[in-house]
């Protein structure tokens, strides 16, 4: 072998141990940058949103620029030899100390989201008082947010022109709440508790506009507003406790409007003095004051009051629209909640006696 060729062995085992050098190194490289970020325990959670649309370069950048993995590079090239190209938009939360560049694949493939949403229940017949104060409990809005929406004119001409069961009666000055009552009960899931009152109101609606709108044939047969059915479908809830009862009681308003007296309901006069039930006794003066909601009131004979007072459910919307013929004129319940049905006023009388003396009388 003469030395020309020596030299050229020489120099292809010095370039071959150096690749085999490099080959190490980078597989040496490439594994440590597989590993978690800081290799501790105490690692940080780190909290990232990858938005939808976000292809594997964007989201190996958002991960190496908020120290989640080491290094983009690497990242893309475990994704190339794992077949794992399919990663999923959201909120994740990861650990520095402690996830790899496996384990923060795992999430990301999977979809192993940070589920930051809000679920709140709106009980039947509760006012916009209530209302206001769950959203304030279980969102980041304050119960302002709630009382400014609904004083917004922009807000509440875009609803009337978006939903056909809502009309400018519910900018009449005199009412306390424009959206009162047409906030359908039940539980509803937002995304996270940043949920503007706005998102929470159009929901809502959405659903009473869902509900309405398959018994809009009948609504339209009642001969009443959509504003009226739910002002009276308001009342009946506070003051009977099932369908048939409250198929009664609107059965009875009926017969009090069409001989021009007033409803005589005690939950208007408390809706139209702001205290709530449980507040106790109303005083004389309560009783007679003269309000657009009060039915209690002279002046409020033959009329509906100017807006719903609560939020009803169903149930009483369904009564309104299918009220109960009946010779009766008064009613009243007892502390069990049952309620009782008189056509005189004299029967009226004899019945509240009775159930004082029986002890069935609802005491504060």
């Amino acid at each position: 072998m003469n030395k020309f060729v020596k030299v050229i062995l020489i120099i292809l085992l010095i370039i071959f141990i150096i690749g085999v050098i490099f080959f190490m190194g980078g597989i040496i490289y490439y594994n440590n940058s597989l590993k978690s970020y800081n290799n501790k325990e105490e690692g940080q959670d780190i909290i990232i949103e990858i938005p939808e649309n976000t292809g594997i370069v964007g989201i190996a950048n958002v991960l190496a620029d908020n120290k989640v993995i080491k290094n983009s590079f690497t990242f893309k090239v475990y994704l190339k030899l794992n077949n794992k190209t399919k990663l999923q938009a959201g909120k994740y939360k990861f650990n520095n100390g402690t996830d790899d560049v496996k384990a923060v694949v795992e999430k990301l493939s999977s979809g192993e989201i940070i589920d930051e949403s809000v679920t709140i229940t709106f009980v039947e017949g509760k006012n916009m008082r209530y209302i206001a104060k769950t959203i304030a409990e279980n969102t980041n809005n304050k119960e302002e947010d709630v009382f400014n929406l609904l004083k917004d004119t922009e807000y509440l001409d875009e609803i009337i022109d978006k939903y056909w069961f809502i009309t400018d009666e519910i900018k009449d000055d005199r009412i306390y709440y424009s959206l009162e009552g047409y906030l359908l009960p039940d539980t509803y899931t937002f995304e996270n508790k940043d949920v503007t009152v706005k998102e929470i109101f159009n929901k809502i609606l959405e659903y009473t506009d869902k509900y309405l709108s398959s018994n809009r044939e009948k609504i339209e047969e009642t001969e009443l507003s959509v504003h009226q059915l739910l002002t009276l479908a308001s009342i009946v809830e506070l003051e009977g406790s099932n369908f048939e009862e409250r198929q009664e009681i609107v059965g009875v308003f009926y017969n009090r409007l069409n001989k021009n007296m007033s409803l005589g309901s005690d939950v208007t006069t408390y809706y139209a003095v702001k205290k709530e039930l449980s507040d106790g006794d109303l005083s004389k003066e309560e009783i007679k004051i003269d309000n657009p909601y009060n039915t209690r009131a002279e002046s409020m004979k033959g009329f509906i009051p100017v807006g719903p007072i609560s939020n009803p459910s169903k149930v009483s919307i369904e009564a309104v629209i299918n009220p109960k013929e009946t010779t009766a004129l008064y009613f009243v319940s007892d502390k069990n909640k049952k309620v009782y049905f008189t056509d005189t006023y004299e029967e009226h009388q004899d019945l509240i006696q009775n159930l004082k003396d029986s002890n069935l009388w609802y005491n504060y």
